[in-house]
């Protein structure tokens, strides 16, 4: 494992997802002077953690570990805009020939959308 992989990446994601490091700690069950170690590298999480991590945040553990170079996108924006936005409609079977890239474009596009009818 590429030590300083994971602290950079869990700092990523829980900026990326909008999640103060108390929320993040408090899903763990841990200390947020814990979770903070862990995001700066001086505290290495038990593999128990390191799964709560990858669930929470909608990646794999091997992403958080440094054995992936990319998150799976399309999974993680597909689940992403069930989770937001539960009262539409996708039939993703027939979107499974678009890339992360172009489901996340679609994620915004329903976020953009959404955000216009308030």
């Amino acid at each position: 494992m590429n030590e300083s992989i994971l602290p950079k990446r869990l700092r990523e994601l829980r900026e990326k997802n909008g999640y103060l490091q108390k929320y993040v700690a408090d899903k763990l069950g841990v200390k947020s002077n814990t979770l903070s170690g862990y995001e700066n590298g001086t505290r290495n999480p038990d593999p128990e953690i390191i799964k709560d991590l990858a669930k929470l945040y909608n990646v794999s553990t091997d992403y958080l570990l440094g054995h992936e170079t990319e998150e799976n996108k399309y999974e993680y924006f597909k689940n992403k805009i069930v989770t937001e936005f539960p009262n539409i409609d996708l039939m993703f079977h027939d979107m499974e020939s678009l890339t992360g890239d172009d489901l996340e474009e679609v994620y915004e596009f329903i976020k953009f959308k959404k955000s216009q009818k308030k």
